[in-house]
């Protein structure tokens, strides 16, 4: 069963279970494109500003309070997730995001008009332009929606998310921060360190990625609504832009403002970009963490075999017992999708041609999925791996004995040349570096003792 609702266009034939209007079906007609829906993050924020612009509105006096009330009445429910059915555009639309913000306000209107008594859908008491998006156009709508969306995720997902991960590192750091064993460089044994002050590293990055994600916020704060068109608030009443923002801040909890230049605005999407990229840097040092962190549980009898990573799914279905690092291995490969998001991204804001740039739709499907993926990864990852690893101390305790470059102590008592000629006889003929210095005659059991100690070679001034 369908009914008729009309658009600029002409009539279309829609659903009667469905509260949208013609311009959404025209959309799903002509835009069957992948299987990439708006995210539901978009649709909600834009629900939210048709609620804040019902608000200002009738403040106003440019729409009537039953009016505002209904549209108010519908927005919530859609912010509450009660329609999500209803909005099925596909991120591959209009590089504007028209088609959605009408989807937004023909669902708006359509589940008002019933409120109202009037039937599902139609135009009549409430218009979806003339009342959802008064004051409003898809141009500066759609990428205010863009910044509510990424804020609200980045706040409510992905920072609780990334400090879970950091401070589950930091209590392992603290654990077994007087835990001695073999640092690498080069992939090649180097000097000793602790598996406390190894773990640190990564303690700091993620904090370097947090401090680079929050440095974004308050641009990404700025909102284009209040532009309308083209960035000249054209039949939006004066002082609408900071009404708006305002109204947005106190619904949402969050910082928003009106952003300074409404034309920059809409041309270009510089704070999503350097979100994006803040979001790109987190990604390479949940990368470094997983693969350092792979390479370390290596084995476990023909690798490193330092850490033990929990046990958490059957590896193989040939080899009986195998256990690999699959937690690594999904952190690493969503922080290969998040780098191509951030390409993405990049190349699409670099797409605005003059006042519009037109590839909306694409930048914040990826930024979201990017957030998403981030927040999912980072809990997920202290809870089924880091939480549960253990290192082997007494593989540790082995390779540090092992090890050829614990000469290094030596360097300051006989210089860098003998030192290096200890480590290569060690090595040629498979001895310790004990037995190698006794045989050159460098020095004598009693000062390899006192000057060879890992313990003391962990920080400047400590050798003796």
């Amino acid at each position: 069963m369908s009914r008729t609702e009309t658009d600029s266009l002409g009539p279309m034939e829609v659903p009667d279970e469905a509260y949208w209007g013609a311009q959404t079906q025209r959309s799903l007609i002509n835009f069957a494109i992948g299987q990439e829906r708006m995210p539901l993050p978009v649709v909600h924020a834009l629900a939210l500003i048709k609620k804040a612009a019902a608000r200002v509105n009738q403040r106003i006096g440019e729409l009537p309070a039953d009016l505002a009330w209904l549209i108010e009445q519908a927005a919530n429910e859609v912010l509450a997730g009660q329609h999500d059915e209803q909005f099925p555009l596909m991120v591959w639309q209009t590089g504007s995001g028209t088609q959605s913000n009408m989807n937004v306000n023909e669902v708006i209107a359509g589940r008002a008009n019933e409120l109202a008594g009037s039937g599902r859908g139609g135009k009549t008491p409430v218009h979806p332009n003339d009342h959802v998006n008064r004051a409003q156009s898809s141009n500066d709508s759609f990428p205010t929606a863009m910044h509510i969306a990424a804020v609200q995720a980045v706040k409510q997902q992905l920072l609780p998310a990334l400090r879970e991960l950091r401070d589950g590192l930091q209590e392992q750091a603290d654990r077994y921060a007087h835990l001695l064993k073999t640092g690498r460089t080069h992939m090649m044994d180097a000097t000793p360190m602790t598996f406390g002050q190894e773990l640190s590293a990564f303690v700091a990055q993620l904090g370097y990625a947090e401090r680079a994600i929050l440095a974004t916020l308050p641009s990404v704060c700025e909102l284009a609504q209040g532009g309308t068109a083209v960035g000249t608030g054209l039949n939006s009443p004066l002082g609408f832009a900071d009404a708006m923002a305002a109204e947005l801040a106190a619904l949402s909890g969050l910082p928003f403002v009106s952003a300074p230049n409404k034309f920059s605005a809409l041309s270009g999407h510089e704070p999503l970009v350097a979100l994006s990229g803040a979001l790109k840097t987190l990604a390479v040092a949940l990368m470094k963490l997983a693969n350092d962190l792979r390479l370390l549980s290596s084995g476990p009898r023909a690798g490193f075999a330092e850490v033990r990573l929990p046990a958490n799914e059957p590896g193989s279905s040939i080899m009986p017992g195998k256990v690999n690092p699959t937690q690594c291995e999904a952190l690493s490969m969503l922080a290969c999708q998040v780098l191509g998001n951030d390409t993405t991204i990049a190349f699409a804001a670099s797409q605005g041609h003059l006042q519009l740039n037109v590839f909306k739709p694409v930048i914040i499907h990826n930024l979201l999925q990017s957030i998403r993926l981030l927040a999912d990864g980072c809990h997920n990852f202290q809870q089924h791996c880091v939480a549960g690893l253990q290192p082997d101390a007494a593989k540790m305790a082995e390779h540090l004995e092992r090890g050829l470059m614990l000469v290094t102590a030596l360097n300051p008592h006989i210089g860098y040349d003998k030192a290096a000629q200890i480590a290569k006889q060690a090595y040629q003929d498979g001895t310790t570096l004990r037995e190698a210095a006794l045989q050159l005659g460098y020095l004598s059991n009693e000062q390899f003792d006192t000057w060879v100690r890992p313990e003391n070679m962990l920080e400047a001034g400590k050798h003796e």
